[in-house]
């Protein structure tokens, strides 16, 4: 729409230096007025190019399927809240509590999902711009949040999860299970005086657990990329199978200063690596069964690109 009508708008700017010239004031130079125009039209041709690169940005949201938004909606006519917890003002949820405020629990979504996640938040992470919280009200039983240097024990549980970071010894999601597999059976191949002693009958068992859960959890970083160096250089994570997302854009609002689209918020690379999984690992279809760890953010999208339009809308 803007793009048709950029045109008239000029010719209507120019026509407005043409006739609107004050007799008792030094005239205006052709100069100047070039240049006022050029100035014009660079910034409407911008505005066109930021509507188009929202509209981009909302192509992986249109067609989810989510819990109805009904709840926030009016939550938001209501304003900010207090938290009880804390006594910070919030909308919707604490971000520091991972409570939800203004709005019950029975109205937001609750997912369960098929691996456990771990979230190791980077301590100079702001935490009203972090969308980690949003999995931890979605899958409360699932989602654990750590800030760093705090990280969940993982001595026990080294083959049986990965950490989603990308970088030259990263894995594709597709050979993810292959490579768990090869880590089982080496430590199952191990010597046994290298080994803790077990019986036959525990030694079993944990044969069969192994092969019916061949991945169980799965660690993200929340940090900003300048700021993940501290955490993923940690001695701790160094033995963890690395798994890179397939390339998607973001749709995130709060795009970091000089990174590219395909750096992801924390909550869109746990969408995005669960419905690969889905797909590619346990081969099933996916009916949209994790669209609503999108709940939250989906709808803060929706509300932060509609004003930005409006604000677009208005040159």
């Amino acid at each position: 729409m803007f793009r048709v009508r950029f045109p008239l708008l000029i010719s209507k700017l120019r026509v407005l230096y043409l006739v609107k010239s004050d007799p008792f004031t030094t005239p205006m130079s052709t100069t100047s007025r070039v240049t006022d125009v050029s100035k014009s039209e660079e910034h409407l041709n911008k505005s066109s190019e930021n509507l188009d690169r929202l509209s981009k940005a909302e192509l992986p949201l249109q067609d989810l399927k989510l819990a109805s938004h009904v709840a926030l909606e009016r939550a938001q006519t209501h304003g900010r809240v207090k938290c009880s917890k804390c006594g910070g003002s919030r909308m919707f949820f604490c971000y520091t509590c991972y409570s939800l405020v203004g709005v019950n629990q029975q109205e937001i979504p609750l997912i369960k999902l098929p691996v456990k996640i771990d979230i190791i938040k980077h301590p100079n992470e702001n935490d009203g711009k972090s969308t980690a919280v949003h999995a931890k009200l979605i899958a409360p039983d699932d989602v654990n949040i750590y800030t760093y240097p705090c990280i969940p024990e993982l001595d026990d549980d080294i083959h049986k999860t990965i950490l989603v970071f990308p970088g030259p010894d990263s894995v594709t999601v597709e050979e993810m299970l292959q490579h768990l597999n090869e880590m089982r059976t080496n430590l199952t191949d191990e010597p046994k005086l290298k080994r803790q002693k077990v019986t036959e009958e525990v030694e079993e068992a944990h044969k069969v657990k192994l092969q019916s859960s061949p991945l169980e959890r799965v660690v993200f970083i929340d940090s900003t990329w300048n700021q993940t160096t501290r955490i993923i250089t940690d001695e701790r994570l160094q033995a963890l199978l690395r798994v890179e997302l397939k390339t998607r854009n973001t749709c995130f609002w709060r795009h970091q200063r000089g990174s590219p689209d395909t750096y992801l918020a924390t909550i869109e690379a746990i969408y995005y690596f669960l419905k690969d999984y889905h797909t590619l690992c346990l081969l099933k279809e996916y009916n949209g069964e994790y669209d609503n760890l999108l709940f939250f953010f989906s709808y803060l999208h929706k509300l932060i690109n509609k004003a930005k339009k409006e604000s677009a809308g208005k040159f």
